[in-house]
């Protein structure tokens, strides 16, 4: 037995009160009564696993209700057996009781990336988790079946967490799957007991703890809220789906654009301050603009003579920024001439949950042609679900990706078509899901094959009343590695073109100008001086569509602002009017301060072009279009 850690000494009651300052605040908002926190902290700093000591797993046995005939359910009984957790001490188990809080093992931890890989090389892994989930196994050598099964089932068994601390790759959401007591605490909208995911700071270890909500007999079932903390009835039969089918009657797949309540949220979340209404300010038309930055491809590329680099913000005329500004509003006040790269409100069209939203403008309220169907997780989770029941009936494709709202670079990106999985993807991070693109236009890449491959334009907006919009001539590719199919979609060289952030793994480059020759001898019905005008007229629709109102449900028009933003697209094939085949142009994001690494390599030229586009008006020598 443990001992009593009522009786501590001085030192390890100051061990206690540290735990308390650290981890406070997760205790208090994971709902973990304070009365149970000095047991808990006991057990941790012990290592001291005593749910067994308390509870146990019976196997249940249940007659399936099928519908079938006397005769077919004598050659096959339909009994199901299954599990569930139950208290087994015969004192059972008092809310009251410090000690009545437990800690429950992890028996996986992982990132998705990595599930398959680790599913096929650590020793047990695999059969231990097809036991867990009654996944049939018969043999130790890894079956692609049985991999297969576990990565299907393994959703209605996945808990997450994720750090607050940490680079981007750190702070991707982990996945966990209980032990094999944890794993059979089944669900009850009327839960005995409380689990919750718990990370211990000092030892950088998870744990999920359990303790009771009522006083619990020997016998009672230990259950606990698949979706707690749910009130909206909807969304909690929407977010008990992998667990209890529902076919969600009544509820339309149609989305419009949100409220104005929805922007106003954003706006009030983000901190903005708009700036005041001021006029154009008139420059010298020879006049030398002193530029601050602190982005190093701005100050070693930007030679232009009108443009005099300064480390003295307080005398810039041009702020560019990495960095988002907040306060517009005493910019506007006390340096009114300071001209900035960055719009008030632009996050209408950066954060890929309003980019969807304010595109639904174009066609009175639904998803233009060249936006992929598009669903928010958080607000729009019925409406994608029954969207997706109705293609599934109609016997429709039905793989999506799922996409952090603000994160770039390939980061915690999911494709599926696994219902259960895109559900409980609204439990990490938020996230809106996509339908992906299952007949993309691929590029043969002769040492590979056909492959997927996206293209980024630079968008440069130079105001938006009026609006003056440009792009620049010369574009960006990237490549897949592998040939495309619909299968193995955590491959991520298959699926993805973001090569150039993982080590060890081959960016393929194509200079714009050799890419348009191999394209069209590849396409050749498809010149891509054609093409390229279906894009532009594209970006000329999103910006239109993102200005048409004012903000915080716009783009602000607000005079010294400039910016750059780097817009990622993919083409697919589609129906013309007559039928015949077209390549339609898909928006995949719009990014905020672009890496521009590749460009000024390349290009050495390239923030010349962009600062005499913006700033002085000047794209006559550039190698810009003019889009509005």
């Amino acid at each position: 037995m443990s001992t009593n850690p009522e009786i501590l000494s001085e030192a390890e009651d100051a061990e206690f009160q540290t735990f308390v300052a650290l981890h406070a605040g997760a205790l208090q908002s994971s709902g973990i009564p304070q009365m149970y926190w000095r047991n808990l902290h006991h057990k941790i700093t012990n290592e001291i696993y005593d749910a067994g000591e308390v509870f146990g797993i019976m196997q249940v046995q249940q007659e399936e209700e099928n519908g079938e005939n006397e005769e077919s359910k004598m050659d096959n009984p339909g009994t199901v057996i299954s599990c569930k957790a139950v208290v087994t001490r015969e004192s059972g188990l008092q809310v009251s009781e410090p000690n009545s809080v437990f800690l429950v093992d992890h028996a996986w931890t992982y990132r998705v990336e990595h599930a398959r890989q680790q599913l096929e090389q650590i020793p047990r892994l695999l059969p231990r988790m097809a036991a867990l989930m009654g996944v049939d196994f018969h043999d130790e050598t890894p079956c692609p079946g049985t991999v297969e099964a576990i990565l299907e089932h393994m959703w209605k068994y996945n808990q997450t967490y994720r750090l607050s601390q940490g680079s981007a790759e750190e702070k991707i959401p982990v996945w966990y799957i209980m032990d094999e007591f944890g794993s059979q605490v089944q669900h009850s909208d009327q839960p005995s007991c409380g689990m919750v995911p718990f990370f211990f700071i000092n030892g950088q270890l998870a744990y999920t703890v359990l303790w009771p909500l009522h006083d619990l007999q020997e016998g009672d079932e230990v259950s606990r809220d698949y979706a707690y903390g749910e009130t909206n009835s909807l969304v909690r039969r929407c977010r008990l789906l992998p667990w209890i089918p529902d076919n969600l009657e009544r509820v339309s797949s149609i989305i419009t654009e949100p409220p104005d309540s929805y922007y106003e949220i954003i706006a009030c979340e983000n901190k903005e301050e708009l700036p005041l209404e001021i006029q154009p300010y008139i420059f010298a038309k020879d006049k030398i603009f002193k530029v601050f930055s602190e982005m190093s491809q701005v100050t070693n590329n930007l030679t232009h003579p009108r443009f005099q680099l300064t480390e003295d913000k307080e005398e810039a005329d041009i702020i560019w920024s990495y960095n988002h500004i907040k306060d517009y509003r005493t910019l506007s006040e006390e340096r009114p001439h300071v001209m900035i790269n960055q719009f008030p409100c632009e996050n209408i069209v950066t954060v890929k949950d309003c980019l969807a939203s304010v595109a639904r403008r174009m066609k009175g309220g639904t998803s233009p042609d060249w936006l992929p169907e598009t669903f928010n997780l958080q607000t729009e989770l019925p409406q994608f679900i029954k969207h997706y029941q109705q293609r599934q009936n109609r016997g429709e494709d039905n793989h999506w990706i799922c996409k952090p709202w603000n994160l770039a670079r390939g980061l915690d990106i999911h494709i599926t078509n696994n219902l259960a999985y895109i559900i409980r993807q609204r439990e990490s991070t938020p996230k809106v899901v996509c339908k992906y693109i299952e007949d993309p236009v691929l590029f043969n890449r002769e040492e590979v094959g056909m492959v997927k491959f996206d293209i980024r334009y630079m968008l440069m907006l130079r105001s938006v009343q009026p609006l003056h919009l440009y792009a620049y001539n010369i574009f960006w590719l990237r490549f897949a590695n592998r040939p495309f199919s619909l299968d193995h979609f955590d491959d991520y060289q298959k699926h993805f073109t973001v090569m150039n952030y993982t080590e060890g793994v081959e960016l393929k480059q194509v200079h714009y100008d050799e890419f348009i020759p191999m394209f069209e001898k590849q396409y050749p019905q498809y010149p891509w001086k054609e093409v390229e005008a279906k894009l532009f007229e594209v970006f000329k629709e999103l910006f239109q569509a993102a200005s048409s109102r004012p903000p915080p449900y716009g783009i602000c028009p607000y005079h010294p602002s400039r910016a750059i933003y780097a817009v990622d697209l993919m083409l697919k094939w589609s129906k013309g009017q007559n039928g015949e085949r077209v390549m339609q142009p898909q928006i995949l994001e719009l990014n905020f301060s672009p890496d521009c690494t590749r460009a000024c390599f390349y290009h050495p030229d390239f923030y010349n072009h962009m600062f005499q586009t913006l700033f002085l008006d000047n794209p006559e020598d550039c190698p810009v279009t003019q889009i509005v």
